[in-house]
């Protein structure tokens, strides 16, 4: 994940939003990570609504840093006009994979425009699906695994309660702010169903308490 952004007011439906009634609710429930809350402060993710233009930009930004994923993206938007799917579908899979990418992404990105375009992917729809029909709708997309599907439903449609197993960053917190030398899938789920109905407000909390300058001082010893 990209580095998070910690303000004191963020703009309300710019970011992922959430405020007193999660934030009370994850502190009353672990004492460890109200620690965690306490001393991070309000945390600022933007938000991406244009679920199909943020699953572009993830299939870009797959296994490449930062830098170089808004230099690609920079250069299909120039080519494409817009990322949607009328723009992308036009072009040819060797034109976008000019603008920096690898043929396989190309693809990717070529194939869930044509889908789009032809209804097989129902964007509206999308919206109104549980958390596990987006999953199972958008990982069916080559390119699309779980792990991506999970952050566009935090990131672009705005789902509260995922808390992803597939995100290194997520466990690495987990494993900071719990002092675990390794966490098992059932440890992780006792902790989702602890967190839930509020996964997404803990994955931004532990996403940043993954990063060296949350975890070097980890918070005093508390629940279990």
């Amino acid at each position: 994940m990209q580095m998070l952004e910690i303000v004191e007011n963020p703009k309300p439906g710019s970011v992922f939003e959430y405020g007193a009634k999660e934030l009370a609710f994850l502190a009353g429930k672990d004492k460890r990570l109200a620690q965690a809350i306490e001393r991070i402060g309000l945390i600022s993710r933007p938000l991406m609504p244009d679920l199909f233009a943020a699953l572009v930009g993830t299939i870009i930004d797959q296994q490449i840093s930062t830098k170089a994923g808004k230099t690609v993206n920079a250069r299909l938007l120039a080519l494409a006009g817009a990322f949607t799917p009328p723009c992308l579908e036009q072009l040819t899979a060797e034109q976008i994979q000019s603008c920096g990418m690898s043929m396989r992404k190309a693809l990717y990105i070529k194939g869930a425009a044509t889908a789009a375009m032809s209804g097989e992917l129902d964007l509206p729809a999308i919206h109104d699906y549980s958390d596990q029909q987006v999953i199972d709708t958008l990982s069916k997309l080559p390119g699309i695994g779980i792990w991506t599907a999970e952050m566009l439903m935090i990131f672009s449609l705005g789902r509260p309660d995922i808390l992803s197993w597939g995100d290194l960053a997520i466990r690495r917190g987990m494993m900071n702010l719990y002092r675990h030398k390794t966490l098992t899938r059932e440890r992780f789920e006792r902790y989702r169903r602890r967190y839930s109905p509020y996964g997404s407000t803990a994955s931004l909390y532990l996403w940043a308490y993954s990063a060296a300058e949350f975890s070097e001082h980890p918070v005093p010893p508390a629940a279990k």
